[in-house]
């Protein structure tokens, strides 16, 4: 098939078709009338790199599951290098959790400080609602600033 109707069914475009076989990822072969030709394990290469950066693998990191399909193997991830790959990736993400969770736990407990005050003003004012509580966390505050601040430390 040609590049049009691999970049079709593929669901991309003719241009990332050569961007992956300017990287190695796609072979580069051509008919007599120099037109790039391609078949079926072409597209299979191509959904297996679509299907790891849809799971937020880069570019790079598709390598090996490629070179696994290419030298043969039923499935991409039948190698060790592959599966080298999908463990440096669990312990990224793993990382990625432990952020979010800390980030979690520190809006929360803004959330309840933000609401003791705002019922403890509410209350000294004796104002339905009462005025708002100033709130520590803007929009260019870091999870490290915004931790600080919640905890009552001040700039040294």
């Amino acid at each position: 098939m040609r590049i049009g109707e691999l970049a079709e069914r593929a669901g991309t475009t003719t241009r990332t078709l050569r961007y992956y076989e300017s990287r190695g990822l796609l072979p580069a072969r051509r008919a007599v009338n120099g037109y790039r030709t391609y078949d079926e394990s072409d597209l299979r290469l191509l959904r297996q790199i679509r299907t790891l950066q849809d799971f937020g693998f880069d570019l790079e990191e598709t390598r090996p599951f490629v070179e696994c399909l290419r030298a043969g193997h039923p499935a991409g991830d039948s190698c060790p290098a592959s599966l080298a790959v999908y463990r440096r990736k669990l312990g990224e993400l793993d990382g990625l959790i432990g952020e979010l969770q800390s980030v979690r736990a520190q809006v929360g407990a803004q959330l309840a400080q933000a609401e003791a005050a705002r019922a403890g003003l509410a209350a000294e004012a004796e104002v339905p609602g009462g005025p708002e509580p100033r709130c520590a966390l803007t929009p260019h505050t870091s999870a490290h600033e915004f931790s600080r601040v919640n905890r009552g430390e001040t700039e040294k």
